[in-house]
């Protein structure tokens, strides 16, 4: 099949080659010339500009935006409310918020585009590992691109079947789900991606505890000279606890048990805002988890 994107960041662009990689073609956009060339140059069709790009899709056309969330996503989709037509497939697989898309459905479905948010987990991983998806809005559209969904999604790889599960939608355990009307697939994402910021912040809170038992502040018969690195690693090794946020914490202390690349400034996605005054060890494991499984880089320092 064939897909536009708008949006050639660190997922963007590896949603495109492991769409290319899945046989699928692509036209792609995205404000950096530099971008649109480099992918122009793995094969995807490059476009000037948003009225080009819609011009090089075939109809009917299925266009993903994935930019931020927020005011250039939505003016992004104005814009294309008026290029495209009737019977054509507009996607936000960025994180969005679920009430902006009932309010893009109901403008898009007035002109008979149809609408789905699609909520991708899988950061800068994803172009090996897969994407996991979370899909709400016009259900025959989700249908028509399941190839596309398909191609992006993990497969079950070697998780083994949950016992009691025969005769619900398989698609499920290839890793993306349709969820229901618009909205429902980023809202899915959003309670997402708060779990996975508790579970971030209870690892950044027990490794910071790991560490400081070894400070003057603890009486000198209960302090413990720990090796985070190997504490990551076994806890890996069959422990309840055991979770890929576990393994990019242990990637992330093995390469330094320090983290001294790290501040502790933490960026998010939009689901979650972190307010940190005082940075501990406990933000840099946070700021080194997003940048294992994101690819989030720290503001420079001043």
């Amino acid at each position: 099949m064939q897909l536009g994107m708008i949006g050639l960041g660190r997922m963007g662009g590896n949603i495109v080659r492991r769409l290319m990689r899945g046989g699928h073609s692509c036209v792609v956009y995205d404000k950096s010339a530099d971008a649109v060339r480099g992918l122009a140059g793995e094969g995807a069709a490059p476009s000037r500009d948003l009225a080009d790009f819609v011009h090089q899709l075939d109809k009917p056309r299925a266009v993903w935006v994935m930019l931020p969330a927020g005011a250039i996503t939505h003016a992004t989709i104005v814009e294309l409310a008026d290029l495209l037509e009737k019977g054509d497939t507009l996607i936000d697989g960025g994180n969005s918020f679920f009430q902006d898309d009932v309010r893009h459905a109901e403008m898009l479905n007035a002109k008979g585009i149809r609408y789905l948010d699609v909520g991708t987990s899988g950061g800068i991983w994803g172009l090996e590992r897969g994407y996991c998806m979370m899909i709400g809005g016009d259900r025959d559209a989700a249908d028509h691109l399941d190839p596309i969904f398909a191609a992006l999604a993990p497969g079950r790889g070697t998780i083994p079947a949950t016992p009691g599960r025969q005769g619900r939608d398989p698609r499920v355990e290839q890793g993306y789900m349709y969820c229901g009307p618009a909205g429902s697939g980023h809202f899915v994402k959003m309670v997402h991606n708060g779990i996975e910021y508790g579970l971030m912040q209870a690892f950044a809170e027990g490794f910071d505890i790991l560490r400081n038992v070894n400070t003057p502040a603890v009486p000198e018969n209960r302090r413990y000279k720990l090796d985070l690195a190997d504490v990551a690693e076994v806890w890996r090794r069959g422990s309840v606890v055991s979770s890929w946020l576990l393994d990019l914490s242990a990637i992330a202390l093995a390469e330094d048990a320090d983290l001294r690349e790290f501040s502790g400034h933490v960026e998010d996605s939009g689901e979650g805002r972190w307010t940190i005054q005082d940075h501990t060890f406990a933000e840099k494991i946070l700021s080194a988890m997003r940048k294992q499984f994101g690819g989030h880089q720290e503001p420079p320092k001043g």
